[in-house]
């Protein structure tokens, strides 16, 4: 397969968002999402890397096709692996993109199966990386607790968002991941920070915890009745008012962020 030596723009800016499952790691990535579009100056993908596949329903969009789909064609059909072999992977890849109003949205799809299919992922991993330089900003919606992490999905990232609520567990988790992240030189992303979700005035445990370990409290989302009922009629988190308390709290962690990360 060639070298895809297309022009490519300088390479922006990439946000990885991960945390305990639950968390609201979802939530966050897709109003940020949102936020960014509707701001415009910006080409904004938004990437599902998380196998449970929330974050299109999240956004309100339907996808044809995601990457993991599109592994699976090549490793199945031989035909297919000839039939991309004049092509560039990033083009392969860009089959699973998916147009948002003002972003796109790239979704990885299910866990692999057994077997080794190395090269294929290197190259998948290739085109996806490639297919984030045409973007300003690629956010990323990573897989529940610190596995993705451990596998250097996040690697060279330029910030990671750990997402907790207030609970022990929370706590615990998000100490994992950031035992992961600063156990490693490699993996270390330039910045990191937290953000507290459900929020209910008292947080003292969380803070106590994250004392020691060096990071950036980004902010706090407070308990929102609005997101609860978005949740129950299956309606896009996306499309929360403007003065739903969660999107003002995000509105203002992603003020933070965009500072974190030079965007």
């Amino acid at each position: 397969m060639p070298e895809d030596n297309g022009s490519v723009p300088t390479a922006g800016r990439k946000i990885a968002v991960t945390g305990k499952g639950g968390s609201g790691k979802t939530m966050l990535t897709a109003l940020m999402t949102g936020l960014l579009a509707r701001e415009g100056g910006r080409r904004i993908l938004a990437i599902d890397a998380d196998s449970a596949v929330n974050l299109p329903y999240a956004l309100g969009m339907d996808v044809g096709r995601t990457v993991a789909q599109i592994r699976r064609y090549i490793i199945e059909d031989p035909e297919a692996r000839a039939e991309i072999e004049d092509r560039s992977i990033r083009e392969v890849v860009e089959e699973a993109l998916v147009p948002g109003g003002g972003f796109s949205l790239l979704v990885m799809g299910r866990p692999e199966g057994p077997g080794c299919y190395c090269a294929i992922n290197d190259l998948l991993k290739y085109g996806i990386e490639r297919l984030s330089q045409q973007f300003d900003v690629t956010l990323i919606d990573c897989e529940a607790g610190p596995e993705q992490v451990n596998r250097r999905v996040v690697n060279g990232v330029d910030a990671l968002i750990i997402v907790t609520d207030a609970s022990v567990r929370g706590a615990r988790v998000a100490g994992s991941i950031m035992e992961v992240v600063s156990g490693s030189a490699e993996l270390k992303p330039p910045q990191t920070g937290i953000v507290i979700n459900r929020f209910r005035g008292d947080d003292r445990l969380i803070l106590d915890s994250v004392s020691g370990w060096g990071v950036e409290v980004l902010g706090r989302i407070p308990e929102d009745a609005n997101v609860a009922e978005y949740d129950a009629a299956g309606r896009p988190i996306i499309g929360l008012p403007d003065d739903s308390p969660s999107v003002v709290a995000v509105a203002g962690i992603l003020k933070r962020i965009t500072a974190l990360a030079s965007i």
